[in-house]
């Protein structure tokens, strides 16, 4: 089924998504600005714990306790390994974080909604990251937690910004000059990053974000863990990459298209949200097909 922007769901996922944004968009460093960053955690622990058990992952950084919530779906096949599918909820200081990353919180609760009601083939554990601004920490105690305990992934999924999105010719920006000649200049696609060995995983996200959300998709498989660019690295799918798992960077891009990355100016209303609510219908079906 495709996107239509008319039909009665589209509108009430438009809504849900807005809603989530409206709650988590606020200063919401861990260090500075503590009591937004505690608001949005008991807000995604309420919401998370609509559709199951929470799991709070404690760890210590700088002498202080921070939480990852994790919410693990079943799937039609229990015996199968899991989609491990994450979105950072912290901010730098002084930014709201509308699209970074409150965009991708957004797409992470209604996954759940979807996700719960509809099982995917694998289980799916949904995972809120904190510290991601502050070198990864979150995913980094993650990942090194699941890959001690010998955990299988069928795929990680890095909800990275995911709302911010321009019509405009050269809008679009890239981390080594030779993307132009590959990639648009325009920036209206959801770009996936992914380890050249799923290749197929990315095809099948980008298929489905094209034909289901109507969203233009273009894929880049990057080799040995995209350390010759740095710029493709800077979010939580790094650390599993790192420990060899199957990990996808989904994102608008983030500062090579976003003006108001890490600004006070990232908030709600610069975000498209009619874009927005077509990735999240892409990656609902992309997932729950995999």
């Amino acid at each position: 089924m495709k996107t239509d922007v008319t039909d009665p769901a589209f509108g009430e996922l438009k809504a849900q998504l807005w809603a989530h944004i409206q709650q988590v968009a606020r200063d919401r460093d861990p260090y500075i600005a503590s009591e937004g960053h505690f608001y949005v955690q008991h807000y995604l622990q309420e919401n998370l714990a609509r559709w199951g058990a929470v799991e709070v992952q404690q760890f210590t950084v700088r002498g202080q306790t921070h939480q990852n919530f994790l919410l693990k779906l079943p799937g039609q096949d229990s015996k199968l390994p899991p989609v491990l599918v994450s979105a950072h909820y912290d901010a730098v200081p002084g930014t709201p974080g509308a699209d970074d990353n409150a965009t991708g919180v957004a797409v992470l609760l209604e996954l759940g909604r979807s996700l719960s009601a509809t099982p995917a083939r694998h289980p799916v554990w949904l995972v809120a990251f904190d510290l991601e601004e502050f070198g990864l920490e979150g995913s980094r105690h993650c990942a090194a937690q699941l890959y001690a305990a010998g955990q299988r992934l069928r795929l990680m999924l890095s909800l990275e910004m995911l709302g911010y999105c321009s019509a405009e010719a050269n809008s679009q920006r890239y981390p080594a000059d030779f993307f132009r000649y590959f990639y648009p200049s325009e920036g209206n696609f959801i770009g996936l990053i992914g380890n050249p060995a799923i290749a197929l995983d990315l095809q099948h996200l980008s298929r489905s974000l094209h034909r289901v959300g109507k969203v233009p998709a273009h894929w880049f498989p990057a080799v040995n863990q995209g350390k010759g660019l740095p710029d493709l690295r800077r979010s939580d799918h790094a650390p599993f990459w790192d420990l060899g798992y199957p990990a996808v960077l989904i994102t608008d891009t983030a500062n090579l298209r976003n003006p108001h990355y890490h600004q006070s100016s990232d908030r709600p209303e610069t975000l498209d949200l009619d874009f927005l609510t077509r990735v999240c219908q892409g990656l609902q079906h992309g997932i729950q097909s995999l």
